[in-house]
């Protein structure tokens, strides 16, 4: 395990926290490396019911590690190309695993930062948060999947302002545009994640995996292929343990216990 990126796993809740306090969490080839693997350990671990990601420190994530650019000199495009390639083989796994994915925006999100802190099934945000896309500063272009998150989530003319631009939202304009589920107070981040965290755990693991798939898929495929995608995963759904569990507690009239 890197020290990059902290791994604590209590009652199936995985939570996964960036741990370069000292530069704003930015992401070098250690901590490209590091969320790489952790995807797939999320990916294959059954034990892990539902993943968190947050910051350490007061940033969530400053983005790439501009000084590491900086010191490769004529060597930044092999440099780049190595931790994109980390970083989006994590940021794919992250999105298609079948475990719901809570990020805890605890502070500043900015480049791939910001595409981390979208990336999530349910995205909360500290009211210290903020959110700049940052690239353009720089004499980048977005990375992280920005350019394939960003427009689903607030449309393309409102993506394009952003990345153009490089506006920098507050919290509660990045909930306005639908970029983050909702606000929370600084103080109570902590307490709601872990609260959300341990619902969620406690739900149909498998069942969630399938509509993750499904809404990602939503937006390339027709009506019709749509629907026949939906029947193949409830269909699926319904010869498993969780729908048998599911379908008998609400007979029973009892609360379903998805983790036996």
């Amino acid at each position: 395990m890197s020290g990059a990126l902290l791994q604590e796993l209590q009652g199936g809740v995985l939570t996964l926290t960036l741990n370069r306090p000292t530069a704003g969490n930015a992401i070098d080839l250690e901590l490209a490396r590091a969320l790489m693997l952790a995807a797939i350990q999320c990916d294959e671990d059954r034990s892990i019911r539902c993943v968190v990601l947050t910051g350490g420190g007061k940033l969530f994530c400053a983005g790439g590690d501009v000084a590491s650019f900086a010191a490769a000199g004529e060597q930044t495009p092999s440099l780049i190309k190595e931790m994109t390639a980390y970083l989006h083989s994590a940021i794919a796994r992250f999105a298609r695993m079948e475990k719901p994915l809570i990020t805890a925006v605890n502070g500043a999100a900015a480049g791939a930062g910001f595409s981390l802190a979208i990336l999530g099934d349910i995205a909360l945000a500290s009211t210290a948060a903020s959110f700049n896309l940052a690239y353009g500063s720089i004499g980048l272009s977005p990375d992280g999947g920005a350019t394939w998150m960003l427009p689903r989530l607030i449309g393309l003319r409102r993506a394009q302002e952003l990345m153009m631009t490089g506006q920098r939202l507050s919290a509660a304009e990045a909930a306005a545009l639908g970029l983050v589920t909702r606000t929370v107070d600084a103080t109570e981040l902590t307490e709601e994640v872990a609260k959300l965290a341990t619902r969620l755990a406690a739900g149909p693991t498998q069942a969630s995996g399938r509509t993750r798939n499904l809404l990602l898929s939503s937006f390339s495929t027709s009506l019709e292929t749509q629907m026949e995608n939906e029947a193949r995963a409830i269909a699926a759904c319904a010869g498993g343990a969780e729908a048998r569990e599911g379908i008998a507690a609400f007979l029973a009239k009892r609360a379903a216990n998805f983790l036996v």
